[in-house]
């Protein structure tokens, strides 16, 4: 008969104090030694466990002893057998022989007396809950400080429950649990270990409540514990240690109501005394328990400290007869914890997922964790806490940060603060390493979000095995293989299809199962949006009725993000959105829950134009909602009037106007006006700079401080205010000896040597003139000599270096080591694509002794430079300089990423059917110089936004009641501009393709006899998730890759120059961000050629250009210095292959920057199996193979790959 029949049967009983018992045989020193060990370096008296070594009789003894009391279950003397543990006395070693003889000692005992009774005796292999805290700092100064983690914890778990298991034993107890995540990686391991056995594996699960407050010493109640471990299965849950049995009965009665498994309770003999001995009787302990057994709450019961086997003999002879608790069965619900439990049933009201500890949507809490500010970011989860989220949504997904390290330390932060720990996490990321290191820090039942059919039903699968394995569950998007649902029909078949899977195939329990369909933006003015909401809506009361017992969650604000800076309109969308879908069944959200409004609180012109466009009931409903939003955005907002009013203001106020809004009209006569009226009244024209177009530009920077007005209109004004003073210059020089207008400050600006991007540069430039700083710019391409000299000479108050490459980082490291070296104290400010915080600090700021500042964007590069230039510039450099040094210690005392082997990742390949691999229709070599009409509709126009610095998806950005005004009128400008250039051929593209014959060749690629060496991913992956490399994409014979070089830029320099000799920045911007997205569209249209022609794999594509831009097409076309393949140098084998410069006038500078600078080239990769990746950190043993593939010295490799070194 299995133990687990017998517990079904009557009460069983486990045994007693194993620490009891030995005390009282009274060892010394030399008996816990023995022999073995009588030379051992360290004190061994105490080690308990080793006395399974040294003497075994007596512990077999203490075994019969309590079988022969009526114990039909022992434990054995493991409760220290693991490597923490085992660390205070150097033995670690022994963890596994210490299992394995525990084990075969209770084994052979429950043998002997199952032989002499006829009864079966069970074996129950003891984990004990090892000497450190997976939860718990042990450092009161640092709270996010462990001093053990989940994978040491898991390791020496499996080793023991292998031994454990190979030495007899019948069950494993995981027992004395004063931490939940140390049991947690418990029965992880154990799980893992039933794998590698094929075989099951019953588990016992006991955990300790402390103290009268009916929790875990980490902070859990006891229902809030039984919902973390709850995924074990286990054959019976119970509580131990710490209580003796009459404090422990309020606990075993919350237990007893929350908890479907059978229950133990092993109570000690009361409470200890003074001494620290226990006193109560055998007969005192029953009369308590004997209440337990009559109430129907236990199924076994034993003792622990301070219990021996008279203890059990009374027991067993007094409550032999006692029914055992019966089958228990609780109604389905989603049962979730933190350091409380959070169920929802049948019925039960709407779950708010506070989203704003979410850097992907919330630029406050962005900012704190990228500036280490983790006790303001603590603050931002409580109020959420406070606010009503019920669930804490965490996302720690942003370029710049380290995600996996920040998700670690926030959350260990969090379960410090048991305000905010009450509550369960919802782990979000896109990287499934990120939500791993996630869930090996939360104690209770974690929401992964998420996991979806994206990649297929393989890594699905995989990825869904491990959640069940670590207890979590699950968020699963509504999107497979041909992406994201966005009907109604599709996300019910999605879901379902998932359903299936996670129930059927993985096992996993339809109540840890949630689904989120999709909530995508209405009202965005696109008619194929106008049912998303409704979408969503219908298909939750589907997908519920189809999928039994599983959740329905979304991001609700997405809903209204066509309204983005509308609170009030924004609030009611949510409000009216989750009246209707809560309705139809939809269980939780991701919302702000300190922002949602209460419907019948809702205006009712609001609420009704709001409902028309969420339910679609109006074709008109967008535009009724577009026109009325201003009203109820309780700013104030109204229209401008056309009207031409201000032209009868006096001169200097029209002047102040005119810089304000932009218009640049009458600006030339209305300087003239007051230059003569100045003149009259005996003032010089500077005076017309320092006053009325000086208060302007003040105005037109403190509104865009504010975040009242935006980049286009800036520049718009910087356009004014030039031509304004360019009017004036003549009259100014004429005046001999006069002085020259009071600067803010006079800045050397530079796209450093190697690099041809300028678009940002020249932005921030504008802005600073705007602020009265004078910009001398040196343009692109300049070396520090040219930069240091142009320094001395203007007697520069700052230094500014831009670039957009990454071999511009160390050009910029070399700028700064040679301004020391000539003896600079200059600041230096550094910006561009490819700069950042960490590389500033650990790599710029300590070539050069004065102040190195990074300056994100043009938004704050005049609040830096006019700090660097203050009166307290002194103090804000020592700030400068100690948040640099913070982030050189945070970069220092970072965790390694933990990388493969080289070796390994390379078993570790992608595995490709190379049997769909398709010849390509046409090879060879052709030039393309199609017309920019041709190229039009390929166009993205959502990066000429984000030059602007306008955030959002276009075209919803055009309705955004904050900043859709001006992007509507930039956009009509660059709709004018383009028209012109079509029409006049300002722009000549020309582009050149080339097909090949290649085959992989190791780690390289034999491209028509070009070798061209790769890099693989050397990141440790999930089970089934391979480490990729480009040559996994072609075969070892009879392949094909192609290649491409395109340029829009020929043909623009004129036009710059026209735009520039005029002051005119805001069209020279506009040309060279038009320029660049003909370039990207030429990169486009190429592309659709070769898929569906040159090479012909995809004949049949009908792909929109929104379907191009989410790259949903077969194929890739990795650039040369991005994710997939970061070394720049790949563009002189490429460019090689094409003849790429004969062919469309494209040269390459010295750092690899292409020029003209709106140029794109890339490989083109057909297989349908092919794929973009981020490569991410590789290590030593990968670049030294590098290096001998492209026969280079090390260190050369090492200075082209040094963004991607891992070590």
């Amino acid at each position: 008969m299995s133990l687990r029949d017998l517990i079904q049967q009557r009460l069983v009983f486990l045994d007693g104090a194993m620490g009891t018992m030995i005390q009282a045989h009274q060892f010394s020193e030399a008996d816990y030694r023995g022999t073995r060990f009588s030379d051992w370096p360290s004190d061994l008296k105490g080690n308990n466990d080793l006395l399974t070594l040294t003497q075994p009789d007596a512990i077999r003894d203490i075994h019969l002893a309590y079988l022969r009391a009526g114990a039909d279950l022992i434990e054995t003397n493991t409760f220290n057998a693991n490597d923490p543990s085992m660390a205070d006395y150097d033995m670690q070693a022994l963890v596994q022989e210490l299992n394995l003889e525990g084990a075969r000692l209770a084994r052979q005992a429950a043998d002997q007396v199952s032989a002499e009774s006829g009864r079966p005796c069970y074996v129950a292999g003891v984990l004990g809950p090892t000497n450190k805290t997976a939860s718990i700092s042990p450092d009161v100064n640092d709270p996010g400080f462990r001093g053990i983690s989940f994978d040491q914890l898991a390791e020496t778990y499996a080793l023991a429950t292998h031994a454990l298991l190979d030495g007899g034993a019948d069950v494993i107890l995981v027992e004395t649990i004063f931490d939940t995540l140390n049991c947690r990686a418990a029965l992880f391991a154990i799980d893992q270990v039933s794998a590698e056995r094929g075989q099951p594996i019953d588990i016992m699960i006991s955990g300790t409540i402390t103290d009268g407050s009916g929790r875990t010493l980490s902070g859990q109640t006891v229902e809030a514990f039984v919902n973390s471990i709850r995924h074990a299965n286990p054959i019976s849950v119970g509580l131990n240690c710490a209580l003796g049995a009459a404090e422990l009965r309020p606990w075993l009665l919350e237990l007893h109501k929350t908890c479907e498994f059978p229950i133990s309770a092993h109570p000690n003999a009361g409470l200890p005394n003074q001494f620290g001995e226990y006193d109560q009787s055998a007969s005192e302990m029953v009369d308590i328990v004997k209440e337990f057994t009559d109430a129907g709450w236990l199924n076994i019961v034993g003792g622990c400290c301070g219990t021996t086997p008279r203890h059990i003999q009374e027991l067993h002879r007094r409550l032999s007869d006692a029914t055992p608790r019966g089958a228990v069965i609780l109604a389905p619900a989603l049962r979730l914890s933190g350091l409380e439990p959070m169920t929802q049933g049948a019925g039960d009201l709407f779950i708010n997922v506070g989203e704003r500890t979410n850097v992907t949507g919330s630029a406050r809490f962005r900012k704190l964790i990228q500036a280490d500010d983790y006790d303001t970011a603590l603050e931002v989860a409580l109020q959420q806490v406070e606010s009503g989220a019920q669930i804490l949504d965490i996302n720690m997904d942003e370029g710049m940060l380290d995600s996996e390290a920040a998700m670690v330390r926030f959350l260990n932060l969090i379960a410090a603060e048991p305000d905010i720990a009450r509550i369960p996490v919802m782990l979000d990321s896109s990287k499934w390493h990120v939500i791993e290191a996630g869930l090996k820090c939360v104690q209770g039942k974690a929401v992964v979000n998420s996991i979806s059919l994206k990649e297929g039903e393989a890594p699905f699968l995989e990825q869904a095995r491990l959640l069940r394995r670590y207890g979590a569950a699950c968020v699963v998007m509504a999107f497979d293989e041909t992406g994201q649902a966005d009907t109604r029909a599709r996300k019910v078949e999605i879901c379902q299809r998932a359903y299936d899977l996670l129930v059927n195939t993985v096992g996993m329990d339809p109540n840890d199962i949630i689904f989120d369909p999709n909530i995508f933006a209405v009202a965005t003015g696109i008619a194929e949006h106008d049912r998303y909401a409704l979408d969503f809506i219908e298909a939750t009361a589907e997908i519920k009725a189809s999928c039994p017992g599983a959740r329905i969650s979304g991001g609700v604000s997405n809903v209204s993000f066509s309204f983005r800076g509308n609170n009030p309109v924004r609030e009611a969308m949510h409000s009216v959105f989750l009246y209707h879908a809560i309705q139809n069944g939809m269980d939780m959200g991701i919302v702000n829950a300190g922002m949602l409004s209460i419907y019948d609180d809702l205006d009712d012109e609001l609420r009704t134009l709001v409902e028309d466009v969420i339910l679609n009931r109006r074709d008109d409903a967008t535009e009724r909602l577009v026109d009325a939003a201003p009203r109820f955005a309780g700013t104030g907002e109204v229209a401008e009037k056309a009207s031409q009013a201000w032209r009868d203001l006096p001169v200097n106020e029209r002047l102040a106007y005119a810089l304000v809004k932009g218009i640049d009209a009458h600006v030339v006569e209305d300087v003239e006006l007051a230059r003569v009226a100045a003149a009259e009244q005996g003032e010089r024209p500077l005076r017309i700079i320092e006053g009325p177009l000086m208060t302007g530009m003040n105005q037109v920077g403190d509104l865009f401080g504010a975040g009242k007005m935006f980049l286009p209109q800036v520049v718009k004004s910087a356009r004014v205010m030039k031509k304004a003073v360019a009017h004036l210059i003549p009259f100014i020089e004429a005046e001999k000896g006069d002085g020259q207008s009071r600067s803010a400050g006079k800045i050397i600006m530079a796209t450093v040597k190697g690099d041809v991007h300028d678009i940002g540069k020249n932005i921030v430039g504008v802005v600073l003139q705007c602020n009265n700083f004078e910009v001398i710019d040196l343009g692109v391409m300049v070396s520090s000599d040219a930069i240091l000299t142009a320094a001395r000479e203007h007697n520069a108050d700052l230094i500014g270096l831009s670039g957009l490459i990454t071999p511009s980082l160390d050009e910029m490291v070399h700028v700064a080591a040679e301004m020391q070296r000539q003896g600079f104290d200059t600041p230096l400010m550094i910006g561009g694509a490819t700069t950042s915080p960490a590389h500033t600090a650990v790599k710029i700021d300590p070539a050069y002794a004065n102040t190195v500042v990074y300056v994100k964007d043009a938004s704050r590069a005049v609040g830096v430079a006019q700090r660097l230039l203050s009166d307290g510039r002194a103090d804000y450099a020592a700030e400068i300089s100690q948040a640099h040094e913070k982030k050189r210690s945070a970069h220092a005392g970072r965790d390694k990423q933990r990388l493969l082997e080289f070796e390994d990742a390379q078993s570790n390949a992608g595995q490709i059917d190379f049997s769909r691999k398709v010849a390509p229709a046409w090879h060879g070599v052709k030039t393309v110089e199609p017309s920019l009409d041709e190229l039009e509709a390929f166009i993205d126009w959502m990066p000429f936004f984000n030059a602007w610095e306008f955030s959002g998806r276009f075209p919803d950005l055009l309705n955004d009641p904050v900043k859709g005004v001006e992007a509507k009128k930039l956009y009509v400008d660059a709709q004018a501009m383009l028209a012109k250039m079509k029409a006049e051929r300002w722009l000549t593209p020309r582009g050149v393709v080339g097909i090949w014959p290649a085959r992989r060749d190791g780690e390289a690629l034999d491209i028509n006899g070009t070798r061209v060496a790769c890099l693989r991913q050397q990141k440790q992956m999930a089970d089934g998730i391979a480490n990729l490399s480009l040559v996994d994409f072609v075969d070892t014979q009879d392949d094909w890759v192609g290649g491409f070089a395109v340029t829009a830029g020929h043909g623009i320099d004129p036009y710059i120059a026209a735009f520039e000799a005029d002051h005119d920045d805001y069209s020279s911007i506009m040309l060279k961000a038009l320029a660049d997205r003909f370039a990207e569209a030429f990169a486009e249209y190429l592309h659709h050629q070769v898929r569906t022609e040159l090479w012909g794999y995809a004949a049949d594509e009908a792909l929109t250009n929104t379907a191009l831009i989410r790259e949903e097409y077969q194929g890739i076309r990795p650039a040369p210095g991005y994710p997939s393949c970061p070394d720049h140098r790949q563009k002189t084998e490429l460019f090689e292959l094409l003849n790429a410069t004969a062919a469309t006038g494209i040269t390459l500078t010295e750092s690899l920057a292409m020029w003209p600078t709106a140029s794109v080239s890339g490989f083109y990769f057909a297989h349908p199996e092919s794929r973009y990746f981020q490569l991410g950190k590789i290590g030593p043993d990968q670049v030294e193979q590098y290096a001998a593939l492209r026969d280079e010295p090390l260190a050369e490799s090492e200075r082209w790959l040094a963004p991607v070194l891992g070590y």
